[in-house]
């Protein structure tokens, strides 16, 4: 075999000292997995030994190891120094010659008779390890063609080791520097200029939740992607229905993509950047059948591998084709214990400064850096938080130093959320303006512990910091522990807490945040006279022909998103809610709500979705609930109806949600109604008739046994779930539910606030209770307590999970 150039048809994952890991992975995939359809473009490899022999060749070990041996490692104030010189002596070195000509001879034979461009990545022998990335430390160049411009970038690979960024990446992670070599990979291009490219990770990037895959992209050449440029597009997938064939599609994000790199002119400038159209900016970069591919081909890649993977593809422009051109080990939540968790709880807020996606869940305030330059690194002190426009990996060397990350451009796998989730620092990228809305050396907080959007505050705030061993923990096998959640940025994150799945969806968040428009409006859009809500609603639903598509597809993503989290268990969608007056506030709702005096017992819940009034808004919440069901084949998600005055009205719900092809019983659906009117528990035995459960909701039926407006400060101190009345009525309804061979849980705060409130739930043999995310382990405790069991690990719980409030200082 040859020792200086490797086919990738003769390379596999066995050669890693040969050729490094990027190469030995190309090569494992070409030999291997062709076969299984995924389609990786032909190369072939230079060897470690190629590169020691052009050390040799030029006598450059011993002038390296002198260099390298006179580092600073305490400061590294001689960085610099010691990496440009290094960069010399590579630079003024020349191939030898039986090498150079092995190298013509392997790109002749891979282009044939043409010359074709080629793709030129470093491939360090130590690279893609699961414990070091080795990501973007060292060169890739992209449109080269012809040996002598082939030769020139391999020289530069070469260089490359000795980046600055390099000989600090391998001093972190205690590498020796002679005993790196430097593969190279010489692949044939695949035309994504002319179409798109992107990331593909084989787990949640934020969360490591295994069961999502989550493809990003972008149009053009990936390196904007990686370089954090631009705002990529987003897809989550998800493998158990993905497995099993049906739509495993959860989630689409459209991304700005402002920028399209594409082929340069000129071997000085072979790649450049250009102003993305507005047309391709608000078209997704991928179709639903390549989505699904990539997917597929991902899953392949990961069981083959046994792990993890962080993989790229690309599409082809001119045949249309899509390839995997590199894949490595994921290598930040591959180290992580997922049942250690730190929470982190902001206390109180300041005046928003910018926001963007938000990389980690945590909280930092210190004093804002602005930067432009990697050049700039002496002004950033340890700890301080760095504002810049993206980074790219000239910036790892001084990355260390940052407290946070907050950037301009760049999206959740750009370099600067990269190297953050491995440095474990929060970030938040893709803010837009942060460099010009923060003031250098203003005081700020980074918040990335609110869900998928990181916000920048003013001034230093206070937020509680908490540890949580989750092994810890202990579930009563009797009561469920079940989850109240509106979030759906929350569930990846969520589902690795003990529980026994969500048994109260609320949909009015999703509505509000990710839908924004009234169905009815949405329905009717041609009878609406205001045109400032007709343009609104139509820039806000661009790229939808159907409008009422518009709204069935965002619930259903996020509705299918937390049924994805906690996937096989039962999640319980409770349909909309809203009153009359939240209803009025959607976008468009004012033309087609009535005005009431007292919305709270009025046109809500059940009297609304056989009603005229909102009859078509209600089929297009079923819709969606039909489409995560069927068509997803998250059958774990249940529906519950909230409201019901009487039973004739149960029934007429029942008869509306048929029309509207969600069928009581087919594929298994269950329907549940709230308990939280007197006449639920008081006939209780004819609801059981109509429904398949009962979720008492304890604080409307507080409220309406009490007569107490629970929102009035005035008269609050009279509501009490505690009462007398209260408890007998929610005694009365969990037997008759029991007698009915009915389910029946409870949704509320006082389970976890009144320990002797979970004690009488759990003595009336409640099925289950459900919680807010802040109150789920104390709950847990108090349900734990109620039924005798008494862990030793109950005040652990506590008492990891609810002190170590602090100030950042």
């Amino acid at each position: 075999m040859n020792q200086y150039i490797r086919k990738f048809s003769e390379i596999n994952k066995a050669d890693l000292s040969a050729v490094g890991g990027k190469n030995s992975s190309l090569g494992e995939m070409f030999s291997n997995l062709s076969s299984k359809g995924i389609k990786v473009p032909d190369g072939f490899a230079t060897t470690a030994f190629a590169f020691e022999e052009f050390l040799t060749y030029n006598r450059l070990h011993s002038p390296l190891h002198e260099l390298t041996s006179r580092l600073d490692r305490t400061s590294f104030s001689n960085l610099t120094e010691i990496g440009a010189a290094a960069r010399k002596l590579l630079s003024e070195a020349v191939i030898p010659g039986n090498i150079e000509k092995q190298i013509a001879e392997a790109y002749r034979e891979l282009c044939g008779s043409r010359q074709l461009d080629v793709a030129v990545r470093s491939s360090a022998t130590a690279e893609d390890l699961p414990e070091a990335s080795f990501a973007g430390q060292h060169e890739s160049f992209l449109n080269i063609k012809g040996v002598p411009s082939l030769l020139k970038a391999i020289k530069k690979c070469y260089v490359s080791l000795y980046t600055d960024r390099a000989i600090k990446y391998r001093e972190d992670n205690h590498f020796a520097h002679d005993g790196v070599s430097l593969s190279v990979g010489v692949q044939l291009m695949v035309r994504s200029d002319q179409a798109c490219s992107g990331v593909i990770f084989t787990l949640e990037p934020e969360t490591g939740f295994r069961d999502i895959i989550h493809i990003s992209g972008v149009w053009g050449l990936g390196e904007n992607i990686v370089q954090g440029t631009v705002i990529p597009d987003e897809f989550f997938v998800f493998k158990p229905t993905l497995k099993l064939n049906k739509f495993p599609i959860i989630q689409k994000k459209l991304g700005e993509k402002a920028k399209t790199m594409i082929y340069g002119t000129t071997e000085d400038m072979p790649v450049v950047n250009t102003t993305t159209e507005k047309e391709m900016r608000e078209r997704f970069v991928l179709t639903d059948s390549e989505i699904v591919k990539l997917a597929q081909w991902a899953l392949i890649i990961e069981e083959h591998y046994g792990k993890s993977m962080d993989i790229e593809w690309a599409k082809d422009g001119i045949s249309g084709k899509l390839f995997i051109i590199q894949a490595r080990p994921e290598t930040v939540h591959s180290r992580k214990n997922p049942l250690r968790v730190r929470e982190y709880h902001l206390l109180e807020r300041g005046k928003m400064l910018a926001k963007g996606e938000a990389v980690g869940a945590q909280i930092k305030s210190g004093k804002a850096r602005i930067l432009h330059s990697p050049s700039d690194a002496d002004k950033l002190a340890p700890g301080e938080i760095l504002i810049t426009e993206l980074t790219s990996p000239d910036w790892d060397p001084i990355l260390k130093n940052a407290g946070a990350i907050i950037t301009d451009k760049g999206g959740r796998t750009s370099h600067a959320s990269i190297v953050a989730r491995e440095l474990g620092v929060p970030a938040i990228v893709g803010c837009g303006d942060a460099t010009e809305s923060i003031v250098d050396g203003q005081i700020i907080t980074v918040s990335c512990g609110e869900g998928k959007t990181g916000y920048v505050y003013e001034g230093e705030l206070k937020f509680r910091e908490e540890t949580v061993d989750l092994s810890l923990i202990r579930k009563s096998e009797k009561t469920k522990a079940m989850f109240i959640i509106a979030d759906p940025d929350q569930a990846f994150r969520l589902s690795f807490y003990p529980n026994d799945g969500v048994g109260l969806l609320r949909m009015e968040f999703i509505i509000t945040h990710a839908v924004k428009i009234h169905p009815m409006a949405l329905v009717k859009f041609d009878q609406i006279k205001d045109l400032n809500v007709v343009n609104e609603i139509n820039n806000i639903t661009s790229g939808h022909v159907n409008k009422s598509m518009y709204f069935i597809e965002k619930l259903s993503e996020g509705i299918a998103t937390i049924g994805a989290a906690f996937y096989p268990k039962d999640v319980i969608v409770r349909m909309s809610d809203f009153k009359t007056n939240e209803y009025a506030m959607l976008i468009g709702g004012r033309d087609f709500e009535p005005k009431e005096e007292n919305p709270m017992l009025g046109f809500r819940g059940a009297s609304r979705y056989y009603n005229d009034l909102y009859r078509e808004g209600f089929r297009l919440e079923c819709e969606a609930i039909k489409r995560v069901r069927d068509e997803m084949g998250l059958s774990n998600v249940k529906v519950m109806i909230p409201f019901c005055r009487t039973v004739e009205e149960g029934k007429k719900v029942i008869a509306v949600m048929k029309n509207s092809g969600l069928e009581r019983g087919r594929n298994n659906l269950e329907v549940y109604v709230m308990a939280e009117i007197p006449s639920n528990a008081i006939l209780a035995e004819k609801f059981a008739e109509v429904f398949d459960g009962f979720s008492i909701g304890s604080n409307d039926l507080t409220q309406l046994i009490l007569g107490v407006d629970r929102d009035s400060s005035i008269i609050n101190d009279l509501f009490s779930e505690e009462n007398e009345a209260v408890k007998e009525m929610i005694s009365s309804v969990i037997s008759k539910a029991k007698a009915a061979g009915s389910k029946i849980g409870l949704c509320g705060q006082a389970p976890s606030d009144l320990p002797e409130f979970a004690s009488f739930l759990v003595s009336q043999g409640i099925d289950s209770i459900s919680f807010t995310p802040d109150s789920l382990l104390k709950g847990i405790a108090n349900i734990n307590k109620a039924a005798g069991n008494e862990f030793a690990n109950v005040e652990q719980i506590s008492k990891i999970s609810y002190t170590n409030e602090l100030a950042p200082t």
